[in-house]
């Protein structure tokens, strides 16, 4: 190079061989200093790897900012119960018993022309310090309004269950996307390794089914464990844990040698196949089911409990004994580290008719247990840090359908939380005054999954995952943070 001053003819001032290499020294020293810093990774795995040290995908993370709750147990009312007869009175309703809508009917679920307003059958009172309304269903959960925030501004998009369900648990009711429940463990991980970070009870296996507790492309070890399925009784289910996670027949050494040598192959075949999510499920499943063996059997025992404890739950009744048993299981593996928890009461609240007969009969099967739960992790000082969450996919129309019964009605319906951060005692939003549109503080399901993260101490718009060539997140590219209802 006989000119190299023309070469750099940009700089401000020309520049000599002898001052660009006196420039550049520092990025030759960088350059060194990172290819030492990569040959000290590759040995810090290597001695790693040699020690037998894998890092779990499940192990604590830390959370973008200080926490209100730890864990979260989502009470799910599968069906769609009816807000305007439970936790949203309107007078209006009464007032105008009969009379034709006053709205023009948005778009509905069932085929045919919707009856006129009807009011509800039950009556509201007002229940403790803060005065917050309560129908006659819910006589015990009513006991418990002043650490509940009644959110009476839910909106979603899905008429139709399958939809509704779909957006409620992952944000969207079109696309296969990973359940709240699996974003909550890729944020966090669990607090004890040797039960799953994320369980579903009875799940129903209808209206999507396993895609509202699976992880979709977030790795496999973040879904959630189904214990049973709605169609199970709670007898068929008790014994099934122990039965298929204790081996009678091999020591945990036996089993841990078996278990590697499989491990190896399934390891090698994913190598072959780059990323297979299913295959990487199975890896994660099968390391899980190995380590449950040690703590499971006696987290699922539930007859150990107190007799005063089961009767709180109403584990002595036959109506509440099946929900009973879900609230208590939840209750005994939340104390244990399990990070993210769901009962589901499936599929009762879906009444297009007998309106009054079935939501009388729901509410019995749940309000003991609900609130036993309620009561027995403020006993133990876990609701503070527990979110409780209680929500259908959606409400029900003001109007009659069928002559008893009331339609789908995603537009404005209610929900509530408890305990996790929740301000305590207090209504937040309003639907207008027949209960069929939210009017005040919408807040539509991105905005519900961004707040339970907050809750959480994750921002919902940093945790993302790199999926086909983009960023994902629960809340899409979406979601406001109700601060309102934040302690």
């Amino acid at each position: 190079m006989e000119n190299p001053e023309k070469l750099f003819h940009h700089f401000e001032k020309p520049t000599t061989r002898r001052g660009l290499l006196r420039a550049a020294g520092c990025g030759f020293g960088y350059l060194a200093m990172s290819a030492m810093m990569a040959e000290e990774a590759r040995a810090d795995e290597a001695r790693a790897a040699a020690a037998g040290a894998l890092l779990s995908p499940m192990a604590p993370k830390p959370p973008n900012f200080t926490p209100h709750a730890k864990r979260v147990i989502f009470l799910f009312m599968h069906g769609g119960p009816s807000s305007v007869d439970t936790f949203d009175p309107k007078p209006r309703l009464t007032l105008d018993n009969g009379k034709p809508c006053p709205i023009k009917l948005p778009l509905a679920f069932a085929k045919g022309e919707m009856g006129p307003l009807m009011k509800s059958p039950w009556e509201f009172k007002q229940y403790g310090q803060s005065g917050i309304p309560v129908s006659s269903l819910f006589p015990n959960v009513a006991q418990h309004v002043d650490d509940m925030c009644v959110i009476r501004s839910m909106v979603g998009e899905g008429v139709d269950h399958g939809a509704a369900l779909l957006q409620t648990f992952t944000g969207t009711s079109t696309f296969i996307r990973p359940s709240m429940g699996s974003w909550v463990l890729y944020g966090l991980g669990t607090e004890n390794q040797d039960l799953p970070g994320f369980v579903t009870i009875k799940p129903t296996l209808s209206h999507g089914g396993a895609k509202n507790w699976a992880s979709a492309f977030l790795p496999g070890a973040y879904q959630g464990t189904a214990i049973g399925n709605a169609g199970m009784k709670v007898a068929d289910i008790k014994g099934e844990p122990l039965e298929y996670l204790l081996n009678k027949h091999y020591s945990p050494d036996q089993q841990r040698f078996e278990l590697d040598m499989l491990q190896n192959i399934n390891k090698r075949h994913a190598e072959v196949r780059h990323h297979d999510p299913q295959l990487e499920a199975r890896i994660q499943a099968l390391e899980l089911a190995f380590r449950m063996q040690s703590e499971a059997p006696e987290s699922f025992n539930v007859d150990e409990e107190s007799e005063a404890t089961k009767k709180l739950y109403g584990l002595d009744e036959e109506v509440t004994r099946d929900f009973g048993w879900q609230c208590l299981l939840a209750r005994r593996l939340a104390e244990r580290g399990v990070r993210y928890l769901q009962c589901t009461h499936s599929y009762k609240w879906d009444q297009h008719g007998e309106l009054f007969v079935k939501h009388t009969s729901n509410a019995k099967e749940v309000d003991k247990p609900i609130a036993g739960l309620l009561a027995d992790l403020k006993a133990r000082d876990m609701l503070k840090d527990t979110l409780v969450i209680w929500a259908g996919e959606f409400g029900r129309t003001p109007v009659s359908q069928g002559g008893d019964g009331r339609d789908h009605n995603p537009y404005g319906y209610s929900i509530w939380m408890a305990g996790g951060g929740v301000k305590p005692g207090t209504i937040y939003g309003a639907t207008d005054e027949i209960g069929y549109h939210a009017q005040e503080d919408r807040m539509n399901l991105h905005d519900f999954h961004a707040t339970v993260l907050a809750l959480l101490g994750l921002e919902h718009t940093k945790l993302t995952y790199r999926y086909s060539g983009r960023d994902f997140r629960l809340t899409d590219v979406s979601g406001v943070v109700a601060n309102k209802i934040i302690v």
